[in-house]
């Protein structure tokens, strides 16, 4: 019998009140939901779509619960689905942004703002490093860890230096491995001459306004492999460096709003497409990277077997992959030197040890700040 479009939006819309932690939190209530509990998807098949939509660019998260969604009813499950998945955490992360940037916030919620947003480093780094384990465990085993470590360090280089154009980066890692895929073994040994090629593949500038965030949403849905950190090197370069529309303050913000709301981080980029025309640009943000992920399932999603089986998908994905996980460790440099008062250096100090030594969670450390960051503000310390 087939489930009901009622009891998906139910479901869904549950999973996207609730699913707070990233990725891996939402992966684990689909999980629960539709193999474990229901029983409408079998373990394999889901662990295939898994496989298949981390080949894919833009939020995986996302992009299985709309898979989800269509395995159980089709086009129209999976438009129910993915609406009601993004859905929650869009509007609270539009309430919280109308806040954090209205004209004359309190001291306290700037204080707040600011204390979360000297961890956000921290939980980058955090991030790319839990991301890297068992990239680098594979790679030891297969006897590839020289060319994961030069992908790793291109993305690192890149998200700390070009910004908007990362995405170009990650593009020519992952071509770059198909060619050397292609040229079988010793390939390997064109790496060193590989980072000049990709770093050149920077180039062109972007009109501002609404054609400018309709841009920057579009590289943070379809031209981001990784998801999650990796899209916040593009966004920071565009919204703070080239058109200004936010400062490095309230981008750190838009950061720690976005991990400590829920549904996929990639609601951050709503927070930007407020700071530069209200809802209606949050909302347009929001709708252009998101609709990718909905593309590429309705379009994909009975293909996703011979994606899987593909070696030239497969052979793109070991370049672009690693790049990308670079990139969500290099995030944490400009990010890092977005702070402009000592006490949030000390915050951000103490955010890493909390996150990489006593492995605290990632919502826990992020109140705990803006908790700091309130205390800080009511004591009359400078925020930026």
């Amino acid at each position: 019998m087939p489930v009901p479009l009622r009891t998906i939006a139910r479901e869904w819309g549950r999973i996207g009140c609730v699913g707070f932690g990233g990725p891996p939190a939402h992966i684990a209530l689909l999980r629960e939901l539709c193999v474990e509990r229901r029983g409408w998807i079998a373990a394999r098949d889901f662990e295939d779509a898994i496989a298949a939509v981390n080949l894919l660019p833009g939020p995986a998260s996302t992009q299985l619960a709309v898979w989800c969604g269509h395995r159980l009813r089709g086009r129209p499950g999976a438009l129910v689905a993915g609406l009601c998945f993004i859905v929650p955490g869009l509007v609270l992360i539009l309430a919280l942004a109308a806040a954090f940037l209205a004209g004359a916030p309190p001291r306290w919620l700037r204080g707040a703002g600011a204390g979360a947003g000297a961890a956000v480093a921290a939980v980058a780094l955090r991030a790319g490093l839990d991301l890297i384990a068992p990239s680098w465990a594979r790679a030891r085993a297969t006897g590839r860890a020289r060319p994961l470590i030069a992908y790793i360090s291109v993305g690192v280089l890149a998200a700390a230096t070009l910004g908007p154009w990362l995405v170009l980066v990650l593009l020519a890692c992952g071509l770059l491995s198909l060619l050397l895929a292609r040229r079988g073994p010793g390939g390997e040994a064109l790496l060193a001459s590989a980072s000049p090629l990709a770093l050149l593949a920077a180039a062109a500038g972007a009109t501002g306004g609404l054609a400018a965030l309709s841009w920057t949403a579009l590289k943070v849905g379809a031209l981001s492999y990784g998801g999650g950190f990796v899209i916040i090197p593009l966004m920071q370069s565009d919204a703070v460096g080239a058109h200004h529309w936010m400062t490095d303050g309230q981008f750190l913000n838009a950061v720690a709003l976005g991990q400590v709301t829920p549904g996929p981080v990639v609601h951050t980029v709503a927070v930007v497409g407020y700071a530069v025309a209200g809802v209606g640009g949050g909302l347009l943000a929001a709708l252009i990277a998101f609709s990718p992920s909905f593309l590429f399932v309705l379009g994909g999603a009975e293909r996703f077997g011979l994606l899987l089986r593909d070696p030239r998908a497969r052979a793109f994905i070991d370049g672009a992959a690693p790049a990308a996980l670079g990139a969500i460790l290099g995030s944490a440099i400009p990010l890092a030197g977005a702070l402009q008062e000592g006490w949030q250096v000390a915050v951000l100090a103490a955010a890493a040890v909390a996150l990489l030594a006593v492995r605290a969670g990632v919502v826990a450390v992020l109140v705990g700040a803006g908790a700091v960051g309130v205390v800080a503000a009511l004591a009359g310390a400078g925020l930026p």
